[in-house]
């Protein structure tokens, strides 16, 4: 049957529109589609092209994000409070300097070889593929950067749903990162994400047979969501950190040091000192030294109350408390202002003598209030650290001089970071030894992740060969 010269320029137009469609998509190179499908789907074709490329061709790579990273830091940090509303710009801007300074690349990713009578072995660190990840609204930029770093370096692609309330800042950091990528030479769409915040979005994401690995940074809810979804998972869930001070700390360092870290990016960070257990001997002292530190204000028993009228709300029926989400991050100023109290400014910390039962201190309220509880003796005060920090294993601070003190609640409260006489930051590798993670893996037992957490063992063995002596 022969088509009319009509026909068949209707259907070479048709062809044309297609190819031109797919040509756009194959053209994306900010990494941001209109569907998770999409999404999924252009990660996966990228992981293909990733993997033929070597580790020295990946840390090229990876160096031009980190560039990237730094340059546009200050742009990101400041999208990142405006559009949450939550932290501090100039300490949005250090998290993400950190991040592109300390957030390990592939030099982690060591092979391990047995040499034998029989032949010789290695245990590589192979790539899952195409992994899913949730990041939070607390850490959203940094939590992007520092996961696309590790997550390209153990050779996989990423397929990132940020939370809602910091979306645009996490798409701006994902577009940079794939700027950064694709100017170093690099392939398009190793990192990913959809356009809209849309709920369903991260079911697919969870759900979908492309999608290998699913890391899940935020609360608990989120994190038990990644874990019943059958595939290898990641969580970084909550902490509500306790800092313990015994009679042998150096009271000066430790009052400066407590309120550095709780006044953080006001609280935000999941390792920030949520609430501090003091030994009778030192009490009083503690909080004069914090006093001295113009950035601090101590609540009365009235303001403390009005506070938690506002920031906490009660359930009548369940006999608990939650936090209004209106308040996280807030600075302390507005803290105050929120109870009718005028505050100067420069108020960064506000400090409240507390019973061990205050909700202040039970619940993690992510605002730069700091709960200080009154023991008896250092037994007690590691009593009421353990009971304070819930289980979740996160993180504990501690200041003393006292080697056993230190050794018994390093035992006793069994974190995965446990910090000595710093500010809790010194965890993450900020002003500490070691390497910096936004995505701490309590729940799941990888601690501080890094390029090696996403990869998977793999043995290859070549047996009566290779063997020279």
């Amino acid at each position: 049957m022969e088509l009319e010269s009509n026909e068949l320029s209707l259907i070479i137009e048709k062809v044309l529109k297609e190819m031109s469609k797919r040509d756009i998509k194959n053209d994306v190179s900010d990494g941001i589609f209109d569907t998770m499908e999409e999404a999924i789907e252009a990660a996966y074709e990228a992981q293909k092209k990733y993997s033929e490329y070597s580790i020295e061709q990946r840390e090229k790579l990876i160096d031009a994000m980190r560039k990237a990273i730094i340059d546009n830091a200050m742009n990101i940090a400041t999208l990142c409070v405006n559009e949450s509303g939550m932290g501090r710009i100039d300490h949005k801007y250090l998290k993400l300097k950190l991040t592109a300074e300390k957030t390990p690349g592939t030099e982690v990713l060591n092979t391990t070889a047995y040499s034998g009578d029989k032949g010789l072995t290695l245990v590589e660190n192979g790539a899952f593929g195409v992994i899913g990840s949730i990041t939070p609204s607390t850490n959203p930029a940094a939590t992007v950067a520092c996961n696309a770093i590790g997550m390209l370096a153990g050779g996989n692609t990423v397929v990132f749903s940020p939370h809602p309330g910091a979306f645009n800042a996490s798409l701006t950091m994902i577009k940079e990162l794939n700027k950064a990528i694709k100017d170093a030479g690099g392939p398009n769409n190793l990192i990913t994400a959809v356009n809209k915040p849309i709920l369903e979005n991260t079911d697919i994401l969870l759900n979908h047979k492309k999608i290998k690995m699913i890391v899940a940074t935020g609360g608990p809810a989120i994190v038990k969501l990644a874990l019943s979804t059958g595939k290898k998972a990641i969580g970084a869930g909550a902490g509500n950190p306790p800092v313990v001070v015994d009679k042998t700390a150096d009271i000066k360092k430790a009052a400066r040091d407590i309120i550095a870290g709780c006044s953080f990016d006001n609280n935000l960070p999941c390792i920030a000192e949520k609430e501090a257990i003091v030994v009778q001997d030192v009490y009083e002292e503690l909080i004069k030294e914090m006093k001295c530190n113009k950035a601090v204000y101590e609540l009365n028993d009235e303001e403390a109350m009005k506070l938690a009228n506002v920031v906490l709300i009660y359930d009548r029926e369940s006999n608990t408390y939650s936090v209004n989400k209106k308040f996280i991050g807030k600075d302390a100023k507005y803290l105050l202002q929120s109870i009718g109290k005028d505050a100067a400014n420069g108020i960064e910390c506000l400090i409240y003598r507390a019973e061990n039962s205050h909700p202040f201190v039970q619940e993690e309220l992510m605002m730069p209030i700091l709960p200080i509880v009154k023991a008896k003796n250092f037994k007690e005060a590691l009593e009421l650290a353990v009971e304070d920090e819930h289980g979740n294993r996160h993180t504990a601070i501690m200041h003393s001089k006292n080697v056993d003190n230190l050794t018994k609640m390093a035992r006793a409260i069994d974190t995965t970071i446990f910090v000595k006489n710093a500010p809790s930051y010194a965890g993450i590798g900020f002003g500490g030894e070691g390497h910096t993670t936004f995505t701490i893996a309590g729940p799941t037992g990888e601690g501080l992740t890094n390029a090696l957490s996403f990869t998977r063992k793999r043995r290859c063995t070549m047996v009566e060969a290779f063997r020279i002596v």
